[in-house]
């Protein structure tokens, strides 16, 4: 894989786990890196271990994030690359148990801090001319059901992963939109009886920060997630296989062909 370093990058949630272990192999490659996460001990001593600049910011407020921006390109001069993180786990329970004011409330960190990041930065970003990544961290759960009884939880991991894929088509070719596919990691997200059988963060880290250097697409760890994958794409083929028309309908065919019209 042919890697581009870029000189500066934005992390969100980058206080612990996922966001701190990658925010740590790219310092140590000599980007310059700014931390943002919700204000507190974690942060501060996140920043002083890698010596980084940090900003409080939580990312369900769009003003916050909005002024995270602003610092962002004032102290780094530009953004390179923007690692979309910040979440939480998700409620439990059956879709029916679960509030729906848990679940709004679920849904503004976990997808709409992601809509907030990338709506605050993906502007500016795409008025560089340097080359540049967005990456939004979705999950296995983004393409299944991974974990029962968090509905909330996958569903916003699906929109982010539609989320990123729409992005990419809005960018100029100079920035890349990818997805970070995180399986079973070993971070504070969830109980941390079940997490502690997960990657460790650090092992992580190191699998998935080349790929984001190559910049790829979707940036994966667990290649057991493609049984599941395939679970769900080979039923999806086996319905249009028996029930499909045959047509000359495909969307993007048709939008093409009345492009060139």
């Amino acid at each position: 894989m042919s890697e581009w370093l870029p000189a500066t990058a934005v992390v969100t949630g980058g206080a612990s786990g996922i966001g701190l272990a990658i925010a740590r192999k790219l310092s140590a490659l000599g980007v310059a890196v700014l931390l943002a996460d919700l204000p507190g001990e974690r942060l501060a001593t996140a920043g002083s271990e890698l010596s980084c600049g940090t900003f409080a910011c939580n990312v369900a407020k769009a003003e916050e994030v909005d002024r995270l921006a602003e610092v962002a390109f004032e102290r780094l001069g530009r953004v390179e690359l923007l690692l979309n993180n910040a979440g939480v786990g998700g409620p439990r329970g059956k879709q029916w148990e679960v509030s729906s004011d848990d679940a709004r409330a679920h849904f503004d960190i976990n997808f709409w801090g992601i809509w907030n990041v990338c709506q605050a930065f993906a502007g500016r970003m795409a008025r560089q001319e340097a080359a540049s990544a967005i990456y939004n961290t979705g999950s296995e759960n983004s393409f299944f059901c991974a974990v029962p009884q968090t509905a909330a939880y996958i569903a916003a991991k699906h929109a982010v992963l539609g989320l990123t894929e729409s992005l990419r088509e809005d960018l100029p070719e100079n920035v890349h939109a990818g997805l970070l596919i995180p399986g079973w990691v070993f971070t504070a997200i969830g109980d941390e009886r079940v997490m502690r059988n997960g990657m460790d963060v650090d092992e992580f880290a190191s699998i998935v920060v080349p790929q984001i250097l190559a910049r790829r697409r979707f940036v994966v760890s667990h290649r057991s997630n493609v049984k599941r994958i395939d679970e769900r794409i080979d039923e999806l083929r086996e319905s249009y296989d028996e029930f499909g028309v045959d047509d000359d309908m495909d969307v993007r065919d048709v939008i093409a062909r009345l492009r060139g019209s």
